[in-house]
């Protein structure tokens, strides 16, 4: 009997998270089809890039500039050993560049806009302002998803640039201002050896995907959360546990997928 109940148990969960996967697929292509015709209100996505972009910009910039001075100062030290400090600058800009400057950004931007969209969307549903808005003949998916999706896709490539090149700005002020190495060598190491289509666009796109999943993540569990309080909370949660999730398995696929050769 106890089996049994086990395995009913079980089942009833696999079953509700298939049928999540299916609805969010649907909700997902539902987005995408209705997303051309914001092309006729492209205001509402730079609303929603000021505010979930913009308002992201201080701890993007504190956190780069500090990531970059602590990979400069941990650089300097490993090189050192090997007598290759000089190569300080391109390790500062690959660490930054494929890696560090795109998860890390998507990171803060999961615990920061988007347990706000969360938070957003849910509140919205537990207010039945999305109710209304179907009920005057306007769908919510069009009017307040796409909009805010796109954003984030805009939004996270932009502030992991803004990261990265504040990171190096970073690493340049411990090892050459600080520490002391050569200026010339620093930037000239980093210009030969940083490679603009395999080092910077594969880390630029790794931060497209990484701001498809996470926004997508924070608008879903928004919009399928309970009209309560608790379960907005509840789902907010979420959002960052399972934004963090995709985001480090997906950047070890992509890593595979770019860098393997």
């Amino acid at each position: 009997m106890i089996a049994e109940n086990l395995l009913a148990r079980l089942g009833a969960t696999v079953r509700e998270q298939i049928a999540s996967v299916g609805y969010g697929a649907r909700m997902f292509a539902a987005m995408l089809g209705l997303s051309p015709g914001m092309l006729k209100r492209p205001r509402l996505v730079v609303e929603q890039l000021h505010f979930i972009g913009n308002y992201s910009m201080l701890i993007i910039t504190l956190s780069g500039l500090f990531v970059g001075m602590v990979l400069g100062l941990q650089g300097y030290y490993t090189l050192n050993k090997y007598g290759a400090e000089q190569s300080l600058g391109l390790l500062v800009a690959l660490g930054l560049t494929r890696e560090l400057g795109p998860v890390i950004t998507a990171l803060l931007f999961a615990g920061r806009a988007g347990t706000s969209l969360t938070a957003e969307i849910g509140l919205m549903k537990a207010g039945e302002q999305l109710s209304a808005m179907e009920m005057m003949a306007v769908n919510p998916i069009q009017r307040v998803l796409a909009p805010r999706f796109w954003a984030g896709v805009l939004a996270v490539p932009l502030l992991a640039s803004i990261f990265s090149a504040v990171g190096v700005f970073g690493g340049y002020l411990v090892g050459v201002k600080l520490i002391g190495v050569d200026d010339g060598a620093f930037w000239s190491q980093m210009q030969g050896g940083v490679d603009i289509w395999k080092d910077i666009f594969n880390g630029f796109f790794k931060s497209v995907v990484f701001g498809i999943a996470i926004t997508f993540i924070a608008l879903y569990q928004g919009y399928e959360s309970q009209p309560t309080p608790e379960d907005v909370a509840r789902a907010t949660t979420r959002t960052v546990v399972l934004s963090s999730l995709a985001i480090w398995w997906l950047d070890f696929m992509l890593t595979a997928l770019m860098f393997s050769k």
